[in-house]
């Protein structure tokens, strides 16, 4: 019965192309039974999964690729095909899509409690809420956040490079003999450019056109990642995506939620609802201040990556609000950063304070200070770019 799904699982992992070695792979604990992948659309959650089949399995029988795309699970139940699975040797499950599939929480439940030899990891969108909503998997999933292409990854790709992670301190207490190290093998600032264009979803590999792609990937994010699985009603999608489309086209931006209602349609209690929607599925960042949060009023409303910038064609975006976007998008996955009055840009993990900026500045400023156009860091003034080395 499972000869299909292993045909198309042996044809896809000896297909499978990787130029780009993912550090999420490394930093899984692969022996824990039941794993989450979330990543927004277009990150490479499908090429992950089959990644890791291919590294640690080859063509074994022992893992198992499944998309719910497939019209089976209409009829047949994921916990007896795990069943059949597990009786025939198999170990590990990759399920990807299982939101399609209507049971999802419980039979995860019902396969982790019924098989314990068997493990199973699944991409999950970032608008799921697997453990907030889900009493089904709250004290037993492990979750993980793939996100697109840092510019080490699309560097290291397009130069054909091997740099290093490096954190947070290092970037920005060494930074000058990092920058020059890195500068003495590839001049990063012919490259990075590009990459706040369209470096960050893997997709741009792909023969197809970039901008193209990526606004079919922004309509499934709010017709599928926040309407279908969201469960809100399909007459309200042109007013989300009238919400986009403001935030496109002024994002950094204050918010104005009595603006927003009355040049949306949408109720002024509803506002906040909708960018949180936009927030989860990836679409947007809400930076705060250190004393608020969510469902509070953000301080400024971001892009969640540059990329998302030039999703407009008739938009002439400034080079201030890249640098800020692409810094806030490095840095929040991993750090707490938050708005400040101090006379800065962000605040980072509440003590070190950060301005971006598009040139160095020859004035003496105890604050760090991100510059766009700088190669080498000097001083205080670390290079934009570097900040693109922390995954």
């Amino acid at each position: 019965m499972l000869e299909a799904f292993y045909k198309t699982h042996e044809y896809l992992v000896s297909h499978l192309e990787t130029p780009v070695h993912r550090r999420l792979i490394d930093e899984i604990d692969w022996d824990d039974r039941l794993i989450a992948i979330k990543g927004c659309r277009g990150v490479g959650k499908s090429t992950f999964l089959l990644s890791y089949a291919k590294n640690r399995f080859g063509v074994s029988r022992e893992c198992l690729y499944v998309n719910f795309n497939n019209f089976y699970f209409t009829k047949q139940s994921l916990t007896e095909f795990a069943a059949i699975f597990v009786a025939g040797g198999g170990k590990t499950l990759l399920l990807d899509q299982i939101f399609k599939y209507p049971n999802w929480s419980s039979d995860l439940r019902k396969c982790y409690e019924k098989f314990p030899s068997l493990h199973i990891v699944f991409t999950a969108s970032p608008v799921m809420r697997l453990t907030e909503e889900n009493n089904d998997l709250r004290d037993i999933v492990k979750m993980y956040n793939l996100r697109g292409f840092s510019f080490r990854e699309y560097l290291n790709l397009t130069a054909h490079k091997n740099f290093p992670v490096y954190t947070l301190k290092d970037i920005t207490t060494r930074h000058e003999t990092i920058s020059r190290q890195i500068a003495a093998e590839v001049n990063p600032l012919w490259y990075f450019p590009d990459y706040l264009r369209h470096g960050y979803y893997p997709f741009y590999l792909e023969k197809h056109d970039f901008s193209e792609t990526l606004l079919k990937t922004m309509n499934m994010m709010l017709e599928v990642d926040i309407l279908l699985i969201r469960q809100i009603d399909i007459t309200y999608l042109e007013q989300l995506r009238h919400l986009l489309y403001i935030f496109l086209s002024e994002s950094p931006c204050s918010l104005n939620v009595s603006r927003l209602a009355e040049e949306t349609g949408i109720a002024r209690a509803t506002v906040m609802n909708y960018l949180k929607y936009l927030k989860d599925a990836r679409l947007l960042n809400l930076l705060y201040t250190e004393e608020k949060q969510f469902p509070q009023k953000p301080a400024r409303v971001y892009m969640q990556n540059t990329n998302l910038l030039y999703a407009l064609p008739t938009r002439n975006v400034s080079e201030q609000a890249i640098a800020e976007t692409f810094f806030y998008n490095a840095l929040h996955g991993t750090h707490k950063i938050n708005a400040t009055d101090r006379t800065a840009n962000f605040v980072v993990d509440n003590k070190q304070y950060f301005n971006i900026s598009e040139r160095p500045s020859s004035k003496a400023s105890f604050r760090l200070a991100a510059v766009s156009n700088l190669e080498v860091g000097i001083g205080n003034q670390v290079p934009l770019w570097l900040f693109g080395f922390l995954y």
